[in-house]
């Protein structure tokens, strides 16, 4: 199983920024798709925004605007840019990156999840 890290995540002041990072920690062929989730305490997690390709994005109601997702095939990672965080983004971030296995084979991972929480 590709195995996914998560970085970035922490205590930010509301209004502020943070841009989570998830690196894939082998050697593959191609990111095709990803996806970040959120969970927060009590309730269930939740989808925030999507990407495909080079250029396609979509994003939930609540990120749209203040968050913006991409991928770096160079960089065999995923990235989620946060801004003007609020209270209410506070929670657990997961990343869900699909693609080809350097034997072309699919894969599809989660990452560990990364604390964000944000201070009023």
């Amino acid at each position: 199983q590709v195995q996914l890290v998560e970085s970035g995540g922490g205590l930010v002041q509301t209004g502020g920024s943070l841009r989570l990072s998830c690196a894939v920690s082998e050697s593959i062929l191609l990111i095709e798709t990803m996806h970040w989730f959120r969970q927060a305490p009590g309730k269930p997690r939740e989808l925030v925004a999507n990407a495909a390709g080079d250029s396609y994005t979509s994003y939930v109601d609540f990120a749209k605007g203040r968050f913006t997702v991409s991928i770096d095939n160079a960089k065999r990672a995923v990235y989620l840019e946060m801004n003007n965080l609020k209270p209410e983004d506070t929670a657990v971030y997961y990343c869900n990156v699909n693609g080809r296995k350097t034997g072309r084979d699919d894969f599809h991972s989660w990452g560990q999840g990364i604390q964000v929480t944000v201070s009023s």
